[in-house]
């Protein structure tokens, strides 16, 4: 089960505003309810076995900035996952301590509470369980479990702010999991033009913004696994691009037709402040997205129901991208301190 925290210190992600006619070609009814479908929540789900608290929060942040996490002790976290970057490291593929890097994109952290299970190819179940993929791998940050215990057991101040979180000082890979999924947790997307808009304000996003809009919802089809407030369903699908032994999810499920060469579908949050794109990087502009999506990826048994061509408009394109960003955060997107006043659905 997850207990829901409030969001209401994190950002001001519901203003008060009036309601706004949707374009003319929809009803009324389903322009209201995919309205409602894309609104910020005003929670964030935490597990019943790794609740929410402030200490919990704080001590995985320093964690998680922390590069004593590493061998060389010069890769963190945030090595991959740089707030400044929207969470993310702006690069083709990340690199930890091997110089050549690691085989796949680092992805955003943005929203990462609410799209379990984790992972390209989804082989983390929760938060809690991606730590020390990359703490342990040789080829990020390539430190064992038994090191940065004693690493951490050797400083003072990690003593000290375990057994304010934990109640003592006892430093276990668990501790370590828990503090930061929490912190990670904390990580969700600021405020972006379109929000405001969804909200009632007409002003804040363009005329083609808001047909990119349209599209999106409809001949583009990109709703169809881009959808809710963090505009992404959680799923794995092939796009028709991925080749050879590249083959994400499918490697979890070798029987499996349909996950062959399927991916994580990512948020679009700040999407337009995180190229490249792609799971591999491949992909330097959003308008080569585009492109690559109006064509519909090479016909195979795995493909995408929804992945066929388009036949967008050079118009069309360019309005889609309007849209795109308008998901941009106003103010870089940072977690905050505190998540007061938690409930159980």
């Amino acid at each position: 089960m997850k207990v829901w925290v409030s969001l209401a210190l994190l950002a001001s992600f519901l203003p008060l505003g009036q309601r706004f006619a949707w374009w003319s070609t929809a009803k009324s009814g389903e322009a209201a309810e995919i309205r409602a479908s894309y609104r910020r929540p005003t929670t964030v789900p935490f597990p019943e076995d790794n609740p929410y608290s402030a200490v919990k929060a704080a001590l995985g942040q320093q964690l998680f900035f922390d590069p004593l996490l590493s061998r060389s002790r010069t890769v963190s976290c945030a090595t991959c996952h740089n707030p400044s970057l929207s969470w993310a490291d702006g690069r083709s593929r990340a690199i930890g301590e091997d110089p050549k890097g690691l085989p796949l994109r680092s992805p955003t952290l943005i929203d990462v509470a609410f799209s379990e299970p984790l992972g390209w190819d989804g082989k983390f179940r929760d938060i809690e369980a991606v730590t020390f993929g990359p703490i342990t791998g040789r080829a990020n940050m390539n430190l064992t479990e038994a090191e940065l215990i004693d690493r951490l057991s050797a400083a003072p101040a990690y003593g000290d702010a375990f057994a304010t979180a934990f109640g003592d000082s006892a430093i276990t890979r668990p501790r370590i999991e828990a503090a930061l999924a929490t912190f990670q947790r904390t990580i969700v997307a600021g405020e972006s033009p379109f929000d405001r808009w969804i909200m009632g304000d007409e002003a804040a996003i363009s005329a083609p913004a808001k047909r990119g809009f349209e599209i999106f919802n409809g001949k583009a089809r990109c709703s169809s696994c881009h959808s809710g407030p963090s505009f992404t369903d959680g799923s794995f699908q092939d796009i028709g691009t991925a080749t050879d032994d590249n083959i994400g999810r499918g490697r979890l499920f070798p029987t499996s037709q349909k996950l062959r060469y399927a991916f994580k579908t990512p948020t679009l949050r700040d999407v337009a402040r995180r190229a490249p794109y792609m799971h591999d990087g491949s992909l330097a502009t959003l308008e080569q997205v585009i492109e690559l999506y109006d064509k519909g990826g090479m016909d195979r048994p795995s493909r995408s129901p929804s992945i066929r061509p388009l036949f967008l408009t050079a118009d069309e394109k360019s309005d889609l991208i309007a849209f795109l960003q308008t998901l941009t955060a106003s103010s870089p997107t940072v977690p905050f301190p505190e998540v007061p006043g938690q409930r159980t659905p």
